[in-house]
């Protein structure tokens, strides 16, 4: 297929409307089979439960275009496990995994003009989310669900590509209430809204949130995961019941453990241990990963030894097999490359 005249080298991390959406209802009980549609948008009463009470989950994946000129979506299964657990925290209806796979499929086929050629360094964005669309006024689930898959072609998610960012330590915590950071929901995104701005006025690229007890632990940013590697090439990265379970991170791990031969501990990460790592990155769907040169302390600058200027050695490694997977320059592990044919 003939791709859409886009610049795709010069992209931002941003929405263009795609032609294609999918979109399925849930009522009285059932969710319908769902279709393709060009209406991008969304009309609600406005009472719905998802204006009220911020009833919605999301996810998001991305499509590639291959050395070889295929279409692949890089391991949806797990986007639609993790929608499902999502859906579930917040007393919604599952839509179904199997069906959740093959609507990406169909969303991702329908829009294949845009999903960015092979070199580009930009790829399709897939948005599926689900929300509460019935008028709800008690505190209480919404009886009828929508659930959307929207796509649009991104380029890379900081900006500046793959040179390293810096980041502050925030005075805000990440976590939602009741301890909902495990999941994509709303409600999770938007409390992190207004610490995010804060450190980009003050010329920060993202914040480091730290555990809500005691404020010595390392969690995450607002959209991305942590990794570091220590001087001994060890990956590291934190553990805790209130960070979202990134995919992308579990991918690393794979990555490094099995592929690469690296010894990869998963484990509590204190804010005193900062000054004593190479390298440290942000991992996610929309950041891949992403380097960090800087990370400052209310005053205090933590400098990582792999510097300002590109990636760290064993940051970039890691960097180049996750992408040589998604772009079909290596052979995947099994199950992880799902083909749009």
């Amino acid at each position: 297929m003939a791709k859409k005249d886009i610049d795709w080298g010069n992209l931002g991390f941003g929405y263009i409307t795609t032609d294609y959406r999918f979109v399925s209802n849930f009522k009285d009980g059932k969710w319908d089979d769902g279709e393709l549609t060009t209406d991008a948008n969304i009309v609600l009463n406005e009472c719905a439960g998802v204006l009220q009470y911020a009833q919605t989950v999301f996810e998001g994946m991305k499509a590639y275009t291959t050395e070889d000129g295929r279409t692949v979506v890089f391991r949806p299964d797990l986007n639609a496990s993790r929608m499902a657990d999502s859906a579930k925290r917040l007393e919604m209806p599952v839509f179904p995994e199997d069906k959740f796979i093959e609507a990406v499929k169909q969303v991702v086929k329908a829009n294949e003009a845009y999903v960015p050629p092979f070199g580009s360094g930009a790829s399709l964005y897939i948005r599926p989310y689900m929300f509460g669309s019935n008028p709800v006024i008690g505190v209480k689930p919404a009886d009828e669900y929508q659930f959307r898959i929207l796509t649009t072609p991104v380029g890379p998610y900081f900006k500046g590509g793959a040179k390293p960012i810096v980041i502050k330590i925030s005075d805000f915590d990440r976590a939602a209430p009741n301890g909902t950071g495990h999941i994509k929901a709303g409600l999770n995104y938007a409390m992190s809204l207004h610490a995010i701005v804060t450190a980009h006025e003050e010329g920060f690229a993202e914040n480091m949130y730290l555990d809500s007890a005691t404020r010595t632990k390392v969690e995450e940013t607002g959209g991305a995961n942590f990794i570091f590697i220590t001087k001994d090439g060890k990956l590291v990265t934190p553990k805790s019941s209130t960070i979202l379970p990134s995919i992308t991170r579990r991918s690393i791990c794979y990555v490094a453990k099995e592929i690469l031969g690296m010894e990869v501990e998963e484990r509590e990460v204190f804010k005193e241990e900062l000054k004593d790592f190479a390298e440290a990155g942000l991992c996610g769907t929309a950041a891949v990963i992403s380097p960090v040169g800087k990370i400052f302390d209310h005053g205090t600058e933590i400098c990582l030894p792999a510097g300002m200027d590109e990636m760290g050695p064993v940051t970039k490694k890691l960097y180049d097999t996750l992408t040589g997977i998604q772009m079909g320059r290596l052979e995947a592990p099994e199950g992880w490359i799902v083909e749009i044919k």
